[in-house]
C-alpha cells in the first residue's frame, strides 16, 4: 500500500478524530454518572491512528513554516540591500546637485566678472580712442592753419603780382 499524501494525512487524522468524538458520543452511559463506557482498544487504535499521521504533517508543517521564514529573510534582505543602494544613489544625486549648484553659482560669478572686465577694457579703449582723436585733430588743426596760411601766402603773391 503506498503512503497516503498530505491531504490525504490531514483527511486521515480529521477522520480519526471525528471517530473519537463519534465513539465517546456513541459510548454507553454509566448510570448515575456523567462518565461512559467506552471501548478501550477502539480507541487506543483510533490514537495510534492519530499519532501516525501527525508527526509527517507536523514536519511537513515545519517545513513550510521554515521555507516561509528563509523566503521572508530573503525578502528583508533584498529589501535592505535596495534601501541601501537608494540611500546611496540618493545621497550621490544631492551630491551631484549641490556640486552642481556650485558649478552655476561659480559660473555666473565668472560671467559676472567677465562682463565688468570687457566694460572696462571698452572704456579704457574707448578713452584711448578719445584721446588719440583729440590729438590728432589738434594736429589736423595746426596742419590746417599751416595749409591756409600757405594758401594765404601764394594768394597774396597770385594777386600782387609776380
Amino acid at each position: 500500500m503506498s503512503e497516503p499524501t498530505g491531504a490525504e494525512r490531514h483527511e486521515t487524522v480529521t477522520a480519526v478524530l471525528d471517530a473519537l468524538e463519534a465513539a465517546v458520543h456513541a459510548a454507553r452511559a454509566m448510570p448515575m454518572s456523567s462518565s461512559v463506557l467506552v471501548s478501550r482498544a477502539e480507541l487506543l487504535d483510533l490514537v495510534q491512528q492519530a499519532r501516525e499521521g501527525l508527526p509527517t504533517q507536523l514536519r511537513r508543517a515545519d517545513d513550510v513554516l521554515a521555507a516561509a521564514d528563509a523566503e521572508r529573510d530573503a525578502a528583508r534582505a533584498d529589501a535592505e540591500r535596495i534601501e541601501a543602494a537608494a540611500r546611496r544613489r540618493a545621497a550621490e544625486l544631492v551630491e551631484q546637485e549641490s556640486v552642481v549648484a556650485l558649478a552655476e553659482q561659480r559660473a555666473a560669478e565668472i560671467v559676472a566678472e567677465a562682463e565688468e572686465t570687457a566694460q572696462g577694457l571698452r572704456r579704457d579703449a574707448d578713452d584711448y580712442c578719445d584721446r588719440r582723436l583729440a590729438e590728432f585733430e589738434i594736429d589736423l588743426g595746426k596742419v590746417l592753419s599751416q595749409v591756409q596760411a600757405g594758401r594765404a601766402k601764394l594768394a597774396g603773391r597770385l594777386d600782387g603780382g609776380v
